[in-house]
């Protein structure tokens, strides 16, 4: 298999694998979870860029106030997605958080029309609707819409849409962004240390479990960065539903969360959706790669 190839699916596979992960810590609040896994990511993107030496982008950052603007928001989005991810795996929702990241590439498009003014094509429109329909129908059987899979959903889309404008690589990305949330996470967690946080009294294991969040946020997300620049974006495309169908998988089979037949249909029709979209979307690479060459 190409190494381009393995690492991304090796990345998608991780992040499906997640709820396993944070299943150990279901003692500890949501919230200082987070806490954990920005302050420990840190520490290990520190760690890597001291023995890769790549630090000449921090002089070339502290001078563009936009630049900084634009990760502090990225941070505080990405906080809120893992608080609310965090929450809904330990909390028995795993099948909702699957759902928000099946309908994050159908959100994808509706920002990139909104904030890139990108033209929707048919397929995408269709696409767009059948999903649209399948969220109106969860709602409509659950009387109340899917909060949790939209509001992981529309956090990663904004946040993917805000690093898709800013100049730093993911390594750089995550350093800078969980540097300006720690003057927060810090401090959070020398509070609840000193008021009654979870951690009075957690065992060695608990300890360990919260320390492995800095190289398990990290190393998904440097195997995607190498492997998106060796795919084709067809490919991954089509990769990026592993994490969520491993999610679904989970929640099904092993956490035993309930699947009623008129909750299914919901995601049938979501799925359908994503199939109009990424059968589009290969038509349309591969339409574009033959022109070139038939020229």
């Amino acid at each position: 298999m190409p190494t381009g190839l393995l690492a991304a699916a090796l990345s998608y596979a991780l992040w499906g694998l997640f709820p396993l992960y944070f299943r150990q810590l279901a003692e500890v609040p949501a919230l200082e979870i987070v806490l954990h896994r920005s302050v420990w990511s840190l520490v290990f993107v520190l760690l890597l860029l001291a023995v890769m030496k790549r630090w000449a982008w921090l002089a070339d950052v502290a001078r563009q106030p936009r630049t900084l603007a634009i990760f502090a928001a990225s941070a505080l989005l990405l906080s809120s997605n893992w608080l609310i991810y965090v929450w809904a795996v330990n909390n028995g929702r795993v099948m909702e958080a699957s759902l928000g990241y099946f309908i994050n590439p159908l959100v994808n498009v509706v920002l990139g029309m909104v904030f890139l003014h990108e033209r929707l094509r048919p397929a995408q429109r269709w696409a767009l609707g059948v999903a649209a329909a399948g969220v109106a129908w969860l709602t409509w059987t659950a009387g109340v819409p899917p909060w949790i899979s939209l509001a992981l959903a529309f956090s990663f889309g904004l946040y993917g849409l805000l690093r898709k404008t800013a100049p730093l690589g993911a390594l750089e990305g995550l350093a800078l962004e969980t540097a300006l949330l720690a003057p927060l996470a810090i401090p959070a967690l020398a509070w609840f240390s000193l008021h009654g946080g979870a951690l009075q009294g957690a065992s060695l294991g608990t300890w360990a479990w919260l320390l492995f969040a800095g190289p398990l946020t990290a190393v998904p997300l440097l195997l995607f960065a190498f492997g998106a620049r060796r795919v084709t974006m067809a490919t991954l495309g089509l990769l990026q539903y592993l994490a969520p169908t491993i999610q679904f998988a989970l929640a099904v089979w092993l956490f035993h969360e309930p699947l009623k037949a008129e909750r299914l249909i919901g995601f049938i029709l979501i799925w359908i959706a994503l199939a109009l979209y990424s059968a589009e979307s290969i038509w349309r690479l591969r339409r574009t790669a033959a022109t070139p060459a038939s020229a």
